[in-house]
């Protein structure tokens, strides 16, 4: 039996040695996973028993590896649902519940008129800002879309029972049939130039899917696509979001710019005061 203080200080230790940037967060994380419990239930836990022990030393190994800690637990929060993730999708962000809140109150906001809210999810992934429309705004129609098989699965299990039409395939070509009838379309598209490789942290350039990642040369690609696709799918006057890297603030709304075919062509910062997501209102 071993007191819950005593691995919390040799996990938290061993976890900064390998570099993993909050080593006392992810060493609590785990360790209240592997013992069924709340992370605010450790402070009053009694010694750990043996197997307890022996498992939480694995998990605290394949984090010093740098492993993702959501990998290692099997689930992550995104504002107020709970989704499931792993090998094989790209795990959510919370800077990303920042444009998914703005997706919710463009959908609230046409609910507010007595109209039903379209909402479009593009490259959905674990499906995290589906999910979030779909439980925030009862009364919206929301659609989803990943091209990524392994990403696909995942997003199934984190919809099913939302009402969510998730369907697989590539954005480029994707809801045809709703053309011209969206009100909102939202995106977390990859957006890392592929120069940026090796600058990239290992937990996402080892864990998560390329396809999530990188965009092309300048990081834009499927932002280009996207502003296209928002074009087909938007009615008149219908908005469009996506996220982008904190260098882009400038270079990605400028591809919407560009276009002719936008106004309100805006970039937002998250919490830490970088640019990180764009909106944009197609002409009537």
């Amino acid at each position: 039996m071993t007191e819950v203080r005593d691995l919390l200080r040799g996990a938290t230790g061993a976890l900064a040695d390998a570099g993993v940037p909050s080593p006392g967060n992810d060493a609590e994380v785990l360790l209240a996973h592997v013992l069924g419990l709340g992370r605010g239930a450790l402070a009053v836990h009694g010694p750990v028993a043996e197997q307890s022990r022996e498992r939480f030393e694995a998990l605290v190994a394949r984090r010093a590896a740098r492993e993702p800690l959501q990998h290692l637990t099997g689930e992550t929060g995104f504002r107020y649902v709970d989704l499931q993730v792993g090998p094989g999708v790209f795990t959510p962000r919370p800077e990303t519940e920042l444009l998914a809140g703005w997706a919710i109150e463009a959908a609230r906001g046409i609910a507010a008129t007595g109209e039903v809210p379209v909402v479009v999810d593009l490259c959905t992934g674990s499906g995290a800002i589906a999910a979030s429309v779909a439980g925030e705004v009862a009364a919206a129609r929301v659609h989803a879309v990943e091209l990524d098989p392994d990403a696909f699965t995942w997003a199934l299990r984190n919809l099913a029972g939302t009402g969510v039409d998730l369907r697989e395939g590539d954005m480029a070509d994707a809801f045809a049939d709703l053309d011209g009838c969206v009100d909102v379309v939202v995106c977390n598209p990859p957006y890392i130039p592929l120069t940026e490789f090796e600058g990239v942290d290992r937990e996402a350039r080892e864990h998560d899917p390329h396809l999530a990642l990188f965009s092309g040369a300048d990081g834009l690609d499927a932002i280009r696509v996207l502003e296209r696709v928002a074009a087909r799918l938007l009615r008149p006057g219908g908005v469009v979001g996506a996220e982008h890297a904190d260098l882009q603030g400038e270079s990605a709304p400028a591809v919407f710019a560009r276009a002719g075919r936008w106004t309100d062509v805006r970039d937002h910062l998250d919490l830490a005061g970088r640019p990180r997501y764009l909106t944009a209102r197609l002409a009537r």
